[in-house]
């Protein structure tokens, strides 16, 4: 089998997710364009060599639709020989392209790829294009559908976890990401956005709150409990009778940001690399999948977590870092209490609580983190893992070369 490595790992600052945020006037396949022009320029790359462009997209319409992938390539000046194609897993979507890209090395029907997201949350709202997972009824009332938020609300019930927990975890996740920004550890990885002037809209991550305390968080009310009181409490407890109420813990200072950008992985075989001139960073070990129950939806990340450890006959304890994306506080919590893994080794640098989840792109951006953390603290292995929606679970664990 041929291995898949990883040279170089990229991503934008990310932006506030509003009209007001610094990159709403940047369009999506602007920010792929500066990407794709850092890669090229910091690695002195001859693009030629690079066979594709796999890009997760989790609402891949106007401006993101029409295989932004392609337009991207194109629109960064690169060989016309590169090809590119856009998928969604929906919040997995970035790191999905990562492992379809480390399959296309590892398989020998590509040698080189370039795999990552984008998401324009600002330009383009979540859930605005459709889809019967939220939209058909009659999909809603058969498979039992609950809006994730509500779906959160419920594993921190049935896990005991309060809302001061909840918001002992988020505080914690600020704190680090505001640690991580001021020590610089972001800044490998980083490419500032800049306009078709030259001007900076952004160069750092600009959803941090430094000094969030589980004090300020308890002024926010409760985002999800209108939702359950109007019929999906009820369609959750149809299922989970251990319970008899949800609480309802998660609000937006314990959930993911909602922002703008976009990430990028060079990837591709040894000799690939050697063609190119370029070092291996690390070695992607090995990539899953799974489906879950459909209505709690987000308890994917411990058996997909586990299916990849299981298959390199690995154990929890023998990963050094895990990323796990803080789709809300509860995820990342239940996931390394189901391991056994200690909260030090899961996201040590923040995660979307303090960072924002730019949906396309967060896989990507959690692994090319992990990686970074890996060479500044010389430890040797990590586990980048997302929760998806409609029920299911993604994992990746890469070696530092």
């Amino acid at each position: 089998m041929i291995e898949a490595y990883i040279y170089d790992a990229v991503r934008t600052p990310r932006g506030k997710g509003k009209k007001d945020g610094s990159l709403h006037q940047a369009t999506p396949v602007w920010l792929l364009r500066t990407l794709l022009q850092a890669l090229q320029q910091r690695n002195d790359l001859d693009t030629s060599l690079v066979d594709d462009l796999v890009l997760g997209c989790v609402t891949p319409i106007g401006e993101q639709g029409a295989d932004i992938a392609r337009t991207a390539v194109l629109d960064a000046g690169w060989a016309e020989t590169v090809a590119g194609v856009t998928l969604s897993r929906f919040c997995a979507s970035g790191l999905e392209a990562i492992n379809l890209a480390t399959a296309k090395i590892m398989s020998g029907m590509e040698d080189m790829v370039v795999a990552g997201g984008v998401e324009s949350m600002s330009r383009w709202a979540m859930g605005s294009d459709g889809g019967a997972w939220i939209m058909d009824p009659r999909v809603n009332n058969a498979l039992s559908f609950i809006p994730q938020g509500v779906s959160a609300d419920l594993i921190a019930t049935l896990e005991g976890f309060s809302r001061q927990d909840l918001d002992a975890f988020a505080a914690e996740s600020h704190r680090r990401a505001a640690l991580a920004q001021a020590e610089g550890r972001f800044d490998k990885s980083v490419i500032p956005v800049k306009d078709i002037a030259g001007l900076t809209m952004l160069a750092k991550d600009e959803t941090i709150r430094q000094g969030t305390s589980v004090e300020s968080l308890a002024k926010l009310n409760s985002s999800f409990e209108m939702m359950g009181t109007m019929g999906f409490d009820a369609t959750a407890l149809d299922k989970y009778t251990t319970i008899e109420k949800i609480n309802h813990g998660h609000h937006a200072g314990n959930s993911s940001g909602i922002v703008d950008g976009a990430a990028l992985l060079l990837l591709g075989s040894k000799e690939a690399g050697i063609k190119a001139g370029l070092k291996p960073r690390a070695k992607v070990r090995m990539a899953s999948v799974i489906g879950s129950e459909p209505t709690i939806m987000l308890t994917g990340p411990t058996p997909a977590c586990q299916k990849a450890l299981n298959k390199l006959g690995m154990t929890p304890g023998d990963i050094d870092l895990w990323e796990v994306n803080e789709a809300f506080a509860t995820v990342p919590m239940k996931t390394a209490r189901d391991l056994g893994v200690s909260l030090d080794r899961v996201n040590v640098n923040g995660g979307a609580i303090a960072l924002g989840h730019p949906l396309g792109a967060t896989g990507a951006i959690i692994l090319g983190t992990a990686l970074d953390e890996l060479e500044r603290t010389g430890k040797a292995t990590a586990l980048a893992s997302l929760c998806i929606g409609a029920g299911m679970g993604i994992a990746t664990i890469i070696e530092r070369v």
